[in-house]
């Protein structure tokens, strides 16, 4: 930071010219302005104390048809490049660097190209390859095809099979066009603003796609993917002209500057409003009111007040969003439109006090001009259609056969040999040693220590963490379920949700919410429950509370949590019924996104108790019983529910907290927390356990000398059992998932699983399920409730998929891997295991899990000691066929193979 700025306009650096130098004081950075003198690239770095550095380059793409080009782009400038010519160098980085992010997205109207690290030769290893994918790639035609779309043989190796539509792509937005959210925000922007490039489907639009050529798409590259049509951005503590030298001499300095054409001309504006209507699938899952209705987006009018405090709880929000430091920051930056808002959001917060103040009816002027004489005005209404999915397929069918009817026989002997060769080049192993890569040497081989301090306040243990918090004091409570009776778990995650929307002491829910975001971050309540670390069949079931604060709001945030636990208001049953409307429509528009964790926790659900349970608060178990719910004409027996659960769980009894803040602040919190543990004294009952042998209790941390204990449960009636269930949904991709019960955190052999599972996903699972299957991914990861699971997302196979995972086993069983694909994935898991920690999480699994710092440093030991020998045990001793239970579940569209086979259960 100190460095930048003593930079100054016209310094000449690398090629650059710096622009401007902006110190911005509330966000602890600098920021300077460069442009590249012989293309014209602009630059922004942002040098901030923050080792966690983060670079991106952006292009404006503004596609003028549907064909989804700029994202087919995006996916194969990432298959190899002039310098790195292996098959797709950027799925392989991951297993050879130690990156916090890697990714790359296609927007409207810009692709950007982000990643970020706290190593700095990883940095640099990084950087080159980012740099010669965008701008010098192969774009070979055997990667558009398996990137974009093909018309490929069923079986590629049986000429006789039928030919369909295959492609990443192509799947992914078929997958992303079953989100009936989002079909209904595509349709929004392209109808409101019908002249130019937001009409169009930058995505790609399922039957749009098939008619975009291989050489359409080098060609938008070339007009795209030039110096003079992009914006770099870099971030954090390393040094800026390192990065600009990088990319100087790697990339820009082989390039001329050009004119780009790309920019978007101002939309007409309409002299009158418009109708438009869209149809969608039905939602199985939605709740039947909201399935009847159709939804509609229009502007609301009417005499809008706004109230002083709504006001003040606004602009609070953001000087806590500015304050609240998250691990992502610089990511947040990237994006050039919150970029902009965040460098001057203080100016613009003053700014804007000066408005209201010059003129009190400021807001109702922009109203009155933005939304009441705003002819542009589009009102859009969406409604499902039964055959929607039906019409979806025939029109697929159809531009099929259109495809296949104008092809020759030497077409068909081409499309046959193509596929064949597609298949030979996804085979093959790939030689990736032309790729940069970190050594399992370059790890820290000691994690950071966290120091806590134990204490208590009024008998409830509490856990005191110093963090450089920036003004910010975060709080944390655990209270356990165990006393809970059994008839009203399923609840649980439904009090959790309306617990603080409902009101309570003399606020209403209205009143309750404004006082919430004028004085808090936020304030939340979710089921939790955490697995032991050493034994599969015991766990903790409970609820945590989570709030945050600016430090002088301190006692209005713990007034606040004293209401919830001394008054809530449990007497308003159309507010509820609104609240429960919201939360099972949510659930359900959640499935189509979130398909695999929906799968794979169905698939765990027979293997221990505590998947038994998470089914139960978080799988498709939950989203019946909401569904449930919101068909109830009444729900004053729900109503009544809520105090019952109430007494069980806001009970200081079965309660520990923690508190993160600064040193400086720390007393006081402890203060305010011991308050209000006497606040709440009154609802200090002992209740029994609702099973009296289930309990045993585990110290948190003894060797913190802390009080804190984990009141674990085990079920002696639980046996894991195989189970294959099959949810069949109005979808047109499945969802495949396999879970086998493996071992906890402290077993020897958790840290060979870790590692075999990203071995496994890299080397074997990625290539048969995404490049040769065409769903959008899929692979294995080893869980902290000691199973091991598999999965794919928005696959277009089923059954197929679920052979993949079988010949993933195989695979590793027969020891077909190498010492380098060995320390790959464990560059991969410590990415992950060092992951940058936000100041406001610090000790919280040892809170939560009871996970101690000597507990990970001994599983970091562990994982830097696995070999190939112990890989090839676990392999066969936990997923060996026939070694250990597996539970599989399926979510997808109607599948008459299993319909039909008996050892399925169809939902």
């Amino acid at each position: 930071v100190e460095r930048a700025l003593q930079y100054t306009a016209g310094q000449k650096l690398h090629g650059f010219t710096v622009k401007e130098v902006t110190a911005v004081p509330d966000l602890f950075l600098t920021a300077v302005k460069l442009s590249h003198d012989a293309t014209g690239a602009q630059y922004l770095h942002a040098a901030r104390d923050d080792s966690n550095n983060l670079f991106s380059v952006q292009f404006r793409t503004t596609p003028m048809d549907s064909t989804g080009v700029p994202h087919i782009l995006e996916h194969t400038v990432l298959c190899g490049s002039q310098r790195f010519p292996c098959r797709d160098p950027f799925f392989k980085m991951l297993n050879r660097s130690l990156s916090t992010f890697m990714n790359a997205f296609t927007a409207s109207d810009y692709t950007m190209y982000p990643f970020s690290t706290q190593n700095a030769k990883d940095f640099q290893n990084l950087l080159s390859v980012y740099l010669d994918a965008v701008f010098f790639p192969c774009l070979r035609e055997l990667d558009f095809w398996q990137e974009g779309w093909r018309l490929e043989h069923e079986t590629p190796t049986d000429p006789s099979s039928r030919l369909v539509f295959k492609g990443v792509v192509f799947n992914e937005m078929k997958g992303v066009f079953s989100d009936n959210e989002r079909l209904y925000a595509q349709h929004l922007q392209n109808k409101l603003l019908p002249d130019h490039t937001y009409a169009v489907v930058s995505g790609g639009e399922p039957l749009a796609i098939p008619d975009l050529t291989w050489e359409q798409l080098k060609h938008f590259h070339a007009t795209h993917y030039h110096p003079s049509n992009a914006r770099f951005f870099t971030y954090g503590d390393l040094p800026l002209e390192q990065h600009l030298q990088q990319i100087e001499e790697e990339a820009l300095s082989k390039f001329e500057r050009t004119e780009p054409n790309t920019a978007v001309p101002p939309q007409t504006h309409w002299d009158k409003p418009r109708v438009d209507h869209v149809t969608c699938r039905p939602d199985a899952l939605a709740p039947d009111p909201i399935k009847q209705n159709t939804l509609c987006m229009s502007y609301l009018l009417g005499e809008t007040g706004f109230e002083e405090e709504q006001i003040e709880a606004l602009l609070h929000k953001i000087e806590i969003q500015m304050k609240h430091q998250s691990t992502s920051f610089g990511l947040a930056l990237a994006s050039v439109s919150k970029r902009t808002l965040v460098f001057y959001i203080f100016e613009n917060v003053s700014r804007f006090r000066q408005c209201l103040k010059e003129n009190p009816r400021y807001l109702q002027d922009k109203i009155q001009h933005y939304f009441k004489d705003n002819a542009h005005r589009l009102t859009l209404t969406m409604s499902p259609d039964e055959r929607f999915l039906e019409k979806q397929a025939e029109a697929e069918e159809q531009k099929l056969q259109q495809k296949i009817q104008n092809l020759s026989d030497a077409d068909h002997k081409d499309i046959y040999e193509k596929g064949l060769q597609l298949l030979a080049a996804q085979s093959t192993t790939q030689d990736a040693s032309c790729l940069p890569a970190l050594k399992v040497s370059d790890i820290e081989p000691i994690i950071p220590y966290t120091p806590v301090q134990p204490g208590t306040a009024g008998g409830v243990p509490v856990q005191y963490c110093e963090q450089p918090t920036n003004g910010m004091v975060y709080f944390r409570a655990m209270c356990n379920l165990n006393s809970l009776p059994e008839d009203l778990k399923i609840y649980v995650p439904l009090f959790c949700s309306v617990i603080t929307k409902l009101g309570c002491g003399e606020l209403d829910y209205r009143q309750q919410a404004q006082r919430i975001e004028l004085k808090t971050g936020g304030m939340s309540v979710s089921p939790q429950i955490i697995p032991d670390t050493a034994d599969l069949d015991l766990y903790e079931q409970g609820i945590i509370l989570s709030s945050s604060c600016l430090e002088r709001n301190l006692p209005d945030m713990f007034q606040l949590w004293s209401d919830i636990f001394n008054s809530p208001r449990f007497d308003d049953e159309q507010r509820l019924r609104v609240l429960v409307m919201m939360s099972a429509q949510e659930l359900s528009n959640g499935i189509s996104y979130s398909g695999h964790m929906y799968a794979m926790t169905r698939a765990a659900r027979t293997l221990t108790p505590t998947a038994d349970l998470q089914e139960a608060f978080s799988g498709m178990d939950q989203v019946k019983f909401m569904k449930r719910i919101a068909e109830m004409t009444d729900l004053t027996s729900v109503l009544r529910k809520l105090p019952r659960i109430k007494r069980h769980l806001l009970n200081p009894e079965n309660m520990r907290c923690a508190v993160n803040a600064t040193p400086q602040k720390m007393s006081e919190a402890a203060g305010e927390v011991e308050r209000f543990i006497g606040n709440i004294a009154a609802n200090r009952k002992e209740r029994k356990p609702v099973r009296p042998t289930v309990v045993e209790v585990r110290p948190l941390d003894p060797q913190a000398g802390s009080s804190a204990s984990r009141k674990l449960i085990s079920e002696p009636h639980f046996k894991p059992c195989q189970m294959k269930t099959y949810f069949q949904l109005p979808f047109n991709v499945n969802f495949v998932s396999e879970c086998v019960r493996a071992v906890p955190f402290t077993h020897t052999d958790y840290a060979s699983l870790c590692i075999l599972a990203r071995m496994m996903t890299a080397k074997f699972l990625h290539g048969e399920i995404r490049e040769k299957g065409g769903a959008y991914g899929g692979g294995a990861r080893m869980g902290g409730g000691g199973l091991f699971s598999f999965y794919s997302y928005r696959d277009p196979n089923s059954t197929q998929t679920l052979s993949a995972f079988r010949g993933g086993v195989e695979w590793a069983r027969a020891g077909k891997f190498t010492q380098q694909d060995i320390d790959e994935a464990k560059l991969s898991v410590f990415s992950a295991v060092d992951a940058p920690v936000a100041p406001s999480d610090k000790g919280l699994g040892r809170f939560l899990n009871g996970i101690t710092d000597e507990m990970k440093q001994r599983y970091r030991e562990r994982l830097f000691a696995v070999t190939d020998k112990n890989l090839i045990d676990v392999a066969g001793r936990y997923l060996g066929v026939g070694q250990q239970t597996c539970g599989v579940a399926i979510l997808g569209p109607e599948n008459e193979s299993i319909r039909k086979d008996p050892s399925w259960v169809v939902k």
